[in-house]
């Protein structure tokens, strides 16, 4: 899944969630003001790109990719024995795929699961 192109769509993504939710644009841009400060240059290290300083551009890259994943069906997995799951007999060496996407749309597990909610992954482990 790794390339140029699933990185561009996640920053068409990002761009657009900032688009549609100018309170949290304006909360990133301060961030980004903060942590860079005053340069001559806009070339920037990774580290400093990277540091805690930018908890909440973070958590807004994370609520991007919690809501467009880039690969939203994940790599297809064999399970070794037969087992029941959700009321279906799943065969041994079975290939089954998860769908993120789906997942990560359950109201049953996610309030507001339709919604960009930057702060959704603020109290949950990184």
């Amino acid at each position: 899944m790794a390339g140029s192109e699933t990185t561009a769509t996640t920053m068409e993504w990002v761009m657009l969630e900032l688009i549609r939710n100018p309170t949290v644009l304006e909360k990133v841009q301060r961030e980004v003001r903060e942590a860079l400060g005053k340069t001559e240059t806009m070339l920037v290290s990774e580290e400093k790109m990277t540091t805690s300083t930018m908890s909440y551009f973070q958590m807004v890259i994370k609520e991007t990719l919690w809501l467009h994943p880039p690969g939203p069906l994940l790599l297809p997995r064999e399970n070794r024995e037969k087992c029941q799951e959700m009321g279906y007999e799943v065969p041994a060496k079975m290939t089954v795929m998860v769908n993120a996407w789906v997942i990560g749309r359950d109201s049953k597990y996610w309030e507001d699961p339709e919604e960009f909610k930057s702060e959704r992954f603020d109290k949950l482990p990184a």
